[in-house]
């Protein structure tokens, strides 16, 4: 006796799920890589430079606004404080670097007038920053 054949179901891939997945693991990429960028400082127009490298050490950020404010590390500081300010950074820290984060607009000389008082810190190892250029 022959039985008629039972017709096939056609074979379906379902690829939503594998869709969301992958968005899932995008959107993932996408949140955990904002957390990797660094301010360390108050937002300043930064000079570029060509040759500007990447410090490795800790870093102690003393930043002077356009307007000619200093902060240490976000905190404001008066030109007068800033050399015991660092002092206590550079000790607790250890081997670090300071980083002069100038605007571009501020007065050259309130500048050297920082880097005065940071070079008389022994050990202390100064590096200005600058954004490179596009």
């Amino acid at each position: 006796m022959f039985l008629p054949e039972e017709p096939e179901e056609e074979f379906e891939l379902n690829i939503v799920p594998m869709i969301d997945v992958i968005f899932a693991i995008l959107t993932f990429f996408i949140i955990s890589s904002l957390f990797l960028t660094r301010s360390e400082s108050l937002p300043v127009n930064l000079p570029t430079a060509a040759t500007a490298e990447a410090q490795e050490r800790a870093r102690i950020a003393v930043t002077i606004t356009a307007s000619g404010d200093i902060s240490l590390n976000q905190t404001p500081i008066a030109l007068e404080e800033l050399q015991g300010g660092v002092r206590q950074l550079i000790a607790a820290v250890g081997d670090s670097v300071v980083v002069i984060n100038a605007d571009e607009a501020v007065n050259h000389g309130r500048v050297i007038a920082v880097m005065d008082q940071l070079r008389e810190i022994e050990g202390a190892t100064l590096g200005i920053a600058t954004r490179q250029p596009n």
